[in-house]
């Protein structure tokens, strides 16, 4: 986590991010073990910064330097003299070796990408208590995810080797008398099926008792948030997903009346959506909720822009004015609250000031404006989707709430790519009604993590009735995820899509061809634009 909650009852374990993109998934796994753990940047982590952060023990990131290119991120001075376990990861172990007297090389044939298998050495260690079972077939193989060009060409001295790929001679290493240990591998992605084992033999060899939990999450995040808003009166941005909705209960449970939510109907919400969200909320919970039907304001500004980066920073920017127009009228809201997510912001802006890369601006991160005319309360920034479910059911939200879809708050403007016209948000509403109507009827709503239509910046000849058309193609997208940082397509049966494309066709005018996006994340993002 960025910004520490503060806390005295837990053991630390403390992430030290070299810049890869899924560093958060190692914290990820940590909490799944019930463990207390803040990501920082390297850049930001120096001897004063350990001395008071006193970790139990340090993991190494990956990241996307070489460690003998000029100005290569280095870990902090002392950080192996603490006398607590380090294990390093991909770029964590080649500069755990380059910094403890082993080599690290380019080339000749090592890089290694995507699924490879390691196989162990004769030496073994409790850190792969669990792997390499002999009676999957396999042979004692184990599978992982690398991603390395730069490889150790020498192991430091004092560690052994544990386990070697084929083109990484040195995939585990453990230097046992130092408990420190090094893999080339990323456990902590999905692609490594037995990582989430390692990071709990490591946690264990550790001394950690796995005493963090949400109900522990929530007594924190509500102290930070009493600290952080004092008297001061704050709006929350409610969209109806389940991100706003467990921070808006959260924040009530802190400053209760100090509350007051405000649902901006943008003009770019699906069929129905601002009675349903509005009705939902008043019906359930007894907070101020203001609806705000700014949909002229949005579209008149949205005309003819089509950049989808144009569109989200307009999207922010119109946001925050009506945000603080509403603060306003509350009596001087100083505060404005927001349900942004960890995946979020790895997406749109560095991390804790680290050197991971930005990849698209989200509307309530990377496209607000520089100048606000209120600070921001986030208390599920470093959350992953499923940890926010899990705090939802922790707050006792309904599942009415913590089983919708995400939706994102740009809206249907990023699933109209190209320029946005009423009439093409009037096709993908429509559309997009049938198409999760169809998935409920099947029974496959909550086997699937975000499903939804997109309008394509194209129309196409068809045949209708014997006569010719000539009208907007649409693309159908699902995906299963489980943090929201990696996606698969959803497997539809052909039959499916057919009976889907059909009652599309038949029900909308102004549609006659769909497609079915079967692109997974990576390469893709989830949303189109």
């Amino acid at each position: 986590m960025t910004q520490s909650i503060p806390h005295t009852d837990h053991d630390r374990l403390l992430i030290i991010d070299f810049g890869s993109q899924v560093t958060q998934l190692i914290a990820r796994r940590l909490r799944e073990l019930n463990v207390y753990c803040e990501i920082h940047p390297f850049n930001k982590v120096d001897a004063a910064f350990l001395a008071e952060f006193a970790p139990k023990a340090v993991i190494f990131s990956g990241g996307p330097a070489s460690v003998f290119a000029d100005g290569a991120p280095m870990p902090p001075a002392g950080v192996f003299d603490m006398g607590v376990p380090i294990l390093g990861i991909c770029y964590g172990q080649q500069v755990m070796m380059h910094c403890l007297g082993g080599k690290v090389e380019r080339g000749h044939g090592t890089a290694e990408f995507g699924r490879a298998f390691v196989t162990p050495s004769p030496v073994t260690h409790p850190i792969l208590s669990g792997w390499f079972d002999t009676d999957d077939g396999a042979g004692g193989r184990e599978q992982v995810w690398m991603s390395h060009g730069d490889h150790v060409s020498e192991i430091a001295p004092g560690f052994q080797v544990l386990g070697t790929s084929p083109n990484a001679p040195f995939a585990i290493t453990a230097n046992p008398e130092r408990h420190f240990y090094a893999v080339q591998f990323h456990p902590e992605v999905h692609h490594t099926p037995k990582g989430a084992k390692l990071y709990e033999n490591f946690v264990r060899l550790a001394g950690f008792k796995g005493d963090w939990t949400m109900g522990a999450y929530r007594e924190e995040a509500i102290r930070k948030i009493r600290e952080q808003v004092g008297d001061q009166k704050v709006i929350c941005g409610l969209s109806g997903g389940v991100d706003s909705s467990v921070a808006a209960v959260l924040i009530h449970e802190a400053i209760g009346d100090q509350l007051t939510c405000v649902f901006v109907d943008h003009g770019l919400l699906r069929l129905g959506e601002a009675e349903q969200v509005v009705k939902m909320f008043r019906d359930t919970y007894n907070i101020p909720l203001i609806h705000a039907d700014e949909s002229d304001l949005f579209l008149g500004a949205l005309e003819g822009v089509s950049d989808p980066e144009m569109k989200r920073k307009t999207i922010g920017r119109l946001f925050i004015d009506v945000f603080q127009k509403h603060a306003t009228a509350v009596g001087g809201a100083t505060f404005l609250a927001q349900g942004t997510l960890y995946p979020d912001v790895i997406e749109s802006v560095s991390f804790s000031g680290g050197p991971s890369v930005t990849i698209k601006s989200h509307h309530n991160v990377g496209g607000l404006p520089e100048k606000m005319g209120m600070k921001l309360v986030e208390p599920l920034r470093e959350l992953f989707k499923d940890e926010v479910r899990a705090l939802g059911r922790e707050l006792g939200l309904p599942d009415a709430f913590i089983g919708r879809h995400p939706f994102p708050g740009p809206g249907l403007a990023i699933r109209c790519p190209g320029e946005i016209t009423r009439e093409k948000l009037d096709i993908l509403r429509q559309a997009d009604a049938v198409y999760i109507d169809q998935i409920r009827k099947h029974g496959l709503y909550d086997d699937i993590w975000q499903a939804f239509a997109a309008i394509l910046p194209m129309k196409t000849v068809g045949v209708m009735g014997d006569g010719r058309t000539y009208d907007y193609a649409l693309a159908l997208r699902a995906v299963t995820s489980v943090d929201g940082m990696t996606a698969d397509y959803y497997p539809f049966s052909h039959e499916f899509l057919g009976e889907t494309a059909t009652r599309i066709i038949n029900e909308v005018q102004g549609v006659n061809r769909v497609f079915y996006d079967c692109t997974s994340k990576p390469p893709g993002t989830i949303e189109l634009e």
